[in-house]
């Protein structure tokens, strides 16, 4: 197949402000070119992809970055940005839609999905978020009573938050575990990774790690630098350690030695990456059941689940995770999450598409 990526429009490869799809994308990117597949991404420009994608050929394009969504009301109309990227990369993908047999979007924003039925060349979606507003529900409802089969999704919990007329096409996520080095056994500190935004729940790791007199490391792009002011401030001088984005190199080398990973969101996540990178360290999860990351987990085996938004509850699940083995962690991330068995859905999802439009 030749498949050409269209990236987000909010940040570029690269920089971490894609979040968790600059991770799926490029697990797309290189699974599907060790399987011979011509791929090109499209991307903002300054973008770059990781080395295991080099085979790629790569695009970009200028342009204001897209606002997320997630800091939108959820009645809030469609809005592009003057001199926008979002229009950009499609004005691009539809110039050179014919050198391609599919499209793959892996954009979370209303004008890809509703070009869609328009457009001669396959456009498939992996949608990367669950409900945040009423246009995008509605654009992705629409192309779920149309064709059904052009979309996907990470979670069957992510997939329920849309009136789908059929039964959703569940990817999971993908990850090159040979690049997270197992620890046997973790130190004295909890671990916490994410955008640093309200929506990822930060407080209440803070505050539990408080509690529990255990400094918490914390590693992620600080999105919003007056939200994690206000954290640092509920809690004693020196509980948190910022630590940043890093690449994944330097983050597994780092999260390994955590006693516990937390898991804290305070809205439908619709996957979780760093839940199956911390286990793929051998790290356990003390995680919310909600969303994504309540799938991920199971209860006394590779982690603990807590009521969300509960803190004591929260606590009590640290203490339980703490106690597992560690191996067994890694052992999930291996049978449930390796990028083979990403790549092997991603694949038979891509050729079925190809299939019915023939």
């Amino acid at each position: 197949m030749r498949v050409l990526v269209v990236s987000t429009p909010i940040g570029v490869l690269g920089s971490g402000g894609g979040g968790g799809v600059e991770h799926t994308g490029a697990m797309i990117v290189s699974g599907l070119l060790g399987r011979g597949h011509g791929v090109t991404v499209l991307a903002g420009e300054g973008s770059r992809l990781p080395e295991a994608c080099a085979a790629a050929i790569l695009w970009s394009e200028p342009g204001a970055p897209q606002p997320s969504w997630q800091h939108r009301p959820r009645q809030m109309p469609v809005e592009i940005p003057a001199n926008g990227l979002l229009p950009r990369l499609w004005q691009r993908a539809l110039e050179r839609q014919r050198d391609f047999d599919l499209i793959l979007n892996l954009a979370y924003d209303w004008l890809p999905f509703w070009l869609t039925p328009f457009v001669a060349t396959p456009i498939c979606h992996l949608v990367s978020m669950g409900s945040l507003c009423s246009a995008m529900d509605e654009a992705i409802e629409a192309i779920g009573r149309w064709q059904p089969a052009r979309l996907a999704f990470h979670t069957a919990s992510q997939a329920a938050d849309f009136a789908l007329t059929a039964p959703p096409q569940l990817m999971g996520n993908g990850f090159d575990l040979d690049r997270y080095q197992f620890v046997a056994a973790g130190d004295a500190v909890l671990g916490w990774a994410g955008r640093i935004a309200p929506e990822k729940g930060l407080e209440d790791a803070a505050r539990v790690a408080a509690l529990l007199a255990l400094p918490l490391r914390i590693w992620g792009l600080r999105e919003d630098e007056s939200y994690a002011a206000a954290v640092e401030a509920m809690v004693p001088a020196g509980s948190l350690q910022w630590r940043g984005f890093l690449d994944t190199d330097r983050f597994q080398a780092e999260l390994g030695h955590c006693r516990v990973f937390l898991n804290t969101p305070k809205w439908n996540e619709a996957f979780g990456n760093v839940v199956v990178e911390a286990m793929a360290c051998g790290v356990p999860i003390a995680t919310y059941a909600r969303g994504g990351p309540g799938e991920l987990v199971v209860e006394g085996r590779n982690g603990s689940l807590a009521n969300p938004d509960d803190l004591d509850s929260l606590a009590a699940a640290v203490a339980r995770a703490g106690l597992l083995d560690r191996s067994q962690c890694r052992r999930w991330s291996e049978t449930h999450h390796a990028q083979p068995v990403f790549i092997d859905k991603i694949e038979t999802w891509l050729q079925q598409v190809l299939n019915l439009s023939c």
